[in-house]
């Protein structure tokens, strides 16, 4: 079994706000009696990511989730509580720490605008002192598995948004690191250039056991890439498990598409919802609450009772769930 890289313990992290007041008045007042409010960002979070595990970090707008990861980057500090990532204590061993790890940002580009890919990576390897055997063999082996070849020696600022993030997340992996933190790593990047990016993250965690982190609103990004989920909100843990944990446990609402030999099937099964797929009557779209309904009684009455060209069970869209929870349509337990 793999070992904990990232151990968090009850970490808290709460922020001086400066209040303004209104008007004129307000205004004066500030300068001679400033008031202040105090806003907890982080408020006790616990969790441990071992080794080589792909973890998405989510939650809505203001939930804590972008203090939590700059405080495990080291850019920020927590008032309380402890972090160790890889042995280190981010914020007190900073210069050490940053050679651990790598950071994609997908708003903000780590190479030079006027510099081709090639030529920036050539300055990270003087950065990072990266050995000559392993700068050739990362750079090889990611130009090819992101397809970079036909732009690696043009300028960046000629290169299409998807180029420039592949650019990107190639350069932040050159110095091999055991952790990376993935911000919204595909956003803007159309659908072809999403998949090359996640096909080379999913390939890169297995060949290199790399730990990694996403914080993303792309829940296709967490899905395609991570088994595991913590969500945050209000400073606090909702959740932390399976993508599949979720679905099982927090929705109860389940969806069957059934194609029939006859359009004319009259359906007599109580508790559930029964509608035309694709205003076709041979297709149904029959949806009911698991948890008043068994699914395998809902099957067994299909099949035995109708003639059932075609039958499959729809698994509820990770992101409506997502959104039921950030929301509060659905309480976590």
């Amino acid at each position: 079994m793999s070992q904990t890289i990232i151990d968090v313990r009850n970490i808290c992290k709460t922020f001086k706000i400066h209040k303004r007041g209104t008007g004129f008045k307000g205004a004066v007042s500030n300068v001679f009696h400033p008031r202040y409010e105090y806003k907890k960002a982080v408020n006790d979070i616990s969790f441990n990511i071992r080794e080589g595990e792909m973890v998405g970090f989510i939650g809505p707008n203001g939930a804590g989730k972008s203090t939590t990861v700059k405080m495990l980057s080291g850019i920020l500090y927590p008032d309380s509580g402890s972090i160790n990532v890889a042995g280190y204590i981010p914020h007190r061993q900073r210069k050490q720490y940053v050679a651990n790890i790598g950071v994609v940002f997908g708003q903000k580009s780590q190479i030079s605008w006027d510099l081709s890919p090639l030529d920036s990576y050539e300055l990270i390897r003087h950065i990072y002192k990266i050995p000559p055997t392993l700068y050739k063999q990362n750079l090889e082996r990611f130009t090819e598995l992101l397809d970079m070849g036909g732009f690696i020696n043009q300028p960046v600022r000629q290169l299409s948004l998807g180029q420039r993030m592949r650019a990107d997340i190639a350069a932040s992996l050159l110095h091999s690191p055991k952790i990376v933190f993935f911000d919204e790593p595909t956003i803007g990047i159309d659908v072809v250039g999403k998949d090359k990016i996640r096909k080379f993250i999913k390939t890169l965690n297995q060949t290199d056991n790399i730990t990694m982190i996403f914080t993303t609103h792309d829940m296709q990004d967490i899905e395609k890439t991570c088994d595991r989920l913590i969500i945050i909100d209000d400073g606090k843990k909702l959740y932390d498990g399976s993508l599949e944990g979720v679905k099982r446990n927090y929705v109860s609402s389940r969806i069957i598409e059934v194609e029939l030999e006859d359009s004319h099937t009259e359906f007599d099964i109580p508790n559930v919802t029964i509608s035309d797929a694709n205003n076709s009557k041979m297709k149904k779209i029959i949806s009911f609450d698991a948890e008043k309904v068994s699914i395998n009684y809902v099957m067994s009455e299909l099949i035995n009772n109708h003639s059932v060209r075609d039958i499959s069970i729809k698994e509820p869209e990770i992101d409506a769930i997502i959104r039921d929870i950030y929301e509060g349509r659905i309480v976590m337990r």
